[in-house]
């Protein structure tokens, strides 16, 4: 049976992650069993994340987790942005349109997704690239975010020191954990690391089945959040917009750096757990809703690029069929 193709494992995970939900809500399960299961998932994604994350930490060498120039530029987008959001709705807090703009501001000011390093080795990139950013962009996320959110909400007792240590807490476990545990086998245990790299795509399959569950959670979550359909489709729209010019700004700017690649991950790609996390926590329960509009998104964009990586890759260069191609009695003369 052939396997399907890297392209088409992403699409297949969204839709098969929204199915797992559709069919178990009307399955005639008592609410304990549901819980039950409620419960394991929730304990399962990030079991899931931390293995996967420590699959492609082992290819990630500490040497290549160095600041460059491109991050500054990509970190500078995020925090310019979401402090001119922020700004804005300080100025009008009753606007009409305050939904969408705490959709923007959530998918801004998100850090890059743990798994982008994931994406990025699938698509041929530096991982190390994407893995460094993520770090640095999470740590300035710790201190902007508790500064700059009581402007955007109603909460201005909002203290800095308990909301940066609770994004610290939500953020770095998760990301730096299987980060040395990769680090510290390779040290201590060679054979068991050079057998983890060996296993061709083991993370992106790791990742295709996290984001099942993930996608199950979201339709869940807007099952559940009884948001009218305009509301719900300005989100929409408003978080396409920045996913798809998050892209496009990383890879323009990665380009000037020989990064397109890397530059389009580093931005476009986001922790939308994370998005859903911080909009009921610090906004509302309606924004949080621009995580789950956010995560098919830019997986229906990383689909695309995998679709284009592969066909590219297995598309015969010049040279290949030059070689292929047979001398005519012309071309021996001129030989």
């Amino acid at each position: 049976m052939k396997k399907p193709s890297s392209s088409a494992v992403l699409p297949i995970s969204m839709i098969s992650g929204a199915l797992f939900y559709i069919v178990g809500r009307e399955m005639p399960l008592s609410p304990e069993v549901k819980g039950d299961i409620l419960h394991f998932i929730e304990v399962l994604q990030p079991t899931l994340l931390f293995s996967m994350l420590f699959v492609a930490f082992c290819k990630v060498s500490p040497r290549d987790l160095k600041p460059r120039r491109l991050h500054l530029w990509l970190a500078t987008i995020q925090c310019v942005s979401f402090s001119l959001l922020c700004l804005l709705l300080w100025l009008y807090p009753d606007t009409e349109y305050r939904l969408i703009i705490e959709a923007l501001l959530l998918a801004l000011i998100c850090p890059t997704a743990t798994a982008c390093s994931v994406v990025t080795q699938k698509l041929g990139g530096n991982a190390g690239v994407t893995t460094s950013y993520t770090i640095l962009i999470s740590a300035l996320v710790a201190v902007i975010a508790p500064l700059l959110l009581p402007l955007a909400t109603s909460r201005h007792g909002m203290a800095f020191v308990p909301t940066f240590l609770l994004i610290i807490k939500k953020v770095f476990p998760i990301l730096l954990a299987p980060l040395f545990f990769a680090w510290s086998i390779e040290l201590l245990l060679p054979k068991v690391h050079r057998r983890i790299i060996s296993i061709h795509n083991l993370a992106f399959y790791m990742w295709a089945v996290a984001l099942a569950l993930a996608i199950s959670v979201t339709v869940r979550a807007l099952y559940h959040s009884h948001v009218p359909w305009i509301h719900i489709l300005g989100i929409a729209i408003a978080t396409l917009v920045a996913c798809v010019m998050q892209f496009w700004a990383g890879k323009r700017i990665g380009s000037r750096y020989g990064l397109r690649m890397e530059g389009g991950q580093a931005l476009g790609q986001k922790n939308t757990i994370f998005i859903i996390w911080l909009g009921y926590t610090f906004l509302s329960p309606i924004s949080a809703t621009a995580g789950g509009f956010y995560s098919i998104w830019h997986n229906v964009i990383n689909s695309w690029q995998l679709y284009k990586h592969g066909r590219d890759a297995s598309a015969p260069s010049c040279s290949d069929a030059l070689r292929k191609r047979p001398l005519g009695p012309s071309a021996g003369a001129r030989l």
